[in-house]
C-alpha cells in the first residue's frame, strides 16, 4: 500500500489549515476533473485516520482530501475557546471546498465521530456544496430547545461523564500530563488495527500542540446549540449512507437503536438511503475494517 501523500497549507476563514491529499492513481480523461472526497476526522484523531480509505479510493479514481480540523495537528489552533463552534468549523470547510473545486462545485463527504457531527452541520448549512454523505458512528441529532447538550449528558450520566468533565479547564492539564506528558510505552498491547508507528505519529502531533483545541469542540457544544435555534425542525437534505459498528457505544446509548431503526432518523434525514450496522466492530470502524468501509464508500458514491 502506497502511504505517500501530498501535504499543503491553505489560508481560509482566518486560519491556516493543513491538508493531506492523494490524487487518483488511475489514468482518466484530462478534460474531466476527478470527483473529490472530503474526509472529516473525529476525536482524538487527525487526517491520518483516513489513510487507508484515501489510498483505496484514490486508486479508484477519486481525488481524496483530508484536513486536520481547526485546533488539530498541523492546522492552526485559535486561542479563544469561543472559536470552536460548528459554525466556525463549517466555515473552514467551505473555504477549503472553494479552494479545492471552486465556489460552485460539490464534493462527496465522509465523516466519523466529531467529523460526523460537523458533516451533519455542513449538510444543514450548505447542502449546495455536498453531492452525498457517508457518515459513521454519530447519528444526526436534530436541534431540540429543551435539550441543552451538557445538561442532557449530566442528567443521563452524571458530572463525571467525560463530556461534562471536558467543560472544566483543569481537565486539559490532566489530559496533557497523562497522555502527552508520558513517554509512549512500547509494551502497551495495541489493537490489531493500530500499529506502533501509527501511535507514534499521533503522539508526535499531540506533543507539539496538545489537546486544548480538540477539547474545545466539546466545550462549545452548548454554544453551538445556542447558535442553531434558527434550525429548529431543519432536515438534512443530501443523500446519506450511515454506517455504525454493532459494538460501538454510540449505538448502545439509551434510545439510539430505536431512533435509528424506527423511522425517526429517516424523518430527519429524508434522503437517507441506507443504514449499515457492522457486527463485531466498535467505534473506530474505518480503522478496524478499512477495506470494508472503503467498499461501502465507493459503492455508494458510484451511484451519483
Amino acid at each position: 500500500m502506497d502511504l505517500t501523500f501530498d501535504h499543503s497549507f491553505v489560508k481560509i476563514n482566518g486560519i491556516t489549515m493543513h491538508v493531506a491529499e492523494k490524487s487518483p492513481s488511475v489514468a482518466g480523461n484530462g478534460a474531466i476533473r476527478p470527483p473529490v472526497i472530503l474526509f472529516l476526522h473525529g476525536f482524538p484523531e487527525l487526517w491520518y485516520t483516513w489513510r487507508h480509505q484515501m489510498v483505496a479510493l484514490s486508486s479508484l479514481g477519486y481525488r481524496t482530501i483530508a484536513p486536520d480540523l481547526r485546533g488539530y495537528g498541523d492546522t492552526d489552533a485559535p486561542e479563544s475557546v469561543d472559536a470552536y463552534t460548528s459554525l466556525h468549523v463549517v466555515g473552514d470547510l467551505i473555504g477549503l471546498i472553494d479552494a479545492v473545486v471552486g465556489d460552485r462545485e460539490k464534493v462527496f463527504v465522509v465523516g466519523h465521530d466529531w467529523g460526523a457531527i460537523i458533516a451533519w452541520h455542513l449538510c444543514l448549512f450548505r447542502p449546495d456544496r455536498v453531492k452525498a454523505l457517508v457518515n459513521m458512528s454519530v447519528v444526526f441529532d436534530p436541534w431540540n430547545p429543551k435539550r441543552k447538550p451538557t445538561s442532557t449528558f449530566k442528567a443521563f450520566y452524571g458530572d463525571d461523564y467525560y463530556i461534562c468533565r471536558f467543560q472544566l479547564l483543569e481537565i486539559l492539564i490532566k489530559i496533557h500530563v497523562c497522555i502527552v506528558g508520558k513517554r509512549y510505552d512500547d509494551s502497551v498491547s495495541l489493537p490489531s488495527w493500530l500499529t506502533d508507528s501509527d501511535v507514534k505519529y499521533y503522539v508526535s502531533k499531540y506533543e507539539k500542540n496538545g489537546f486544548t483545541g480538540p477539547v474545545n469542540y466539546y466545550r462549545n457544544m452548548d454554544r453551538t446549540w445556542e447558535l442553531m435555534g434558527s434550525l429548529s425542525n431543519a432536515k438534512v437534505k443530501v443523500p446519506v449512507k450511515f454506517i455504525i459498528g454493532g459494538q460501538d457505544l454510540t449505538y448502545h446509548i439509551p434510545g439510539s437503536k430505536k431512533y435509528i431503526h424506527d423511522g425517526r432518523f429517516k424523518s430527519h434525514v429524508p434522503l437517507l438511503d441506507e443504514v449499515v450496522v457492522i457486527k463485531g466492530v466498535g467505534h473506530f470502524i474505518h480503522e478496524e475494517r478499512p477495506d470494508e468501509i472503503s467498499k461501502h464508500i465507493h459503492n455508494y458514491f458510484l451511484t451519483f
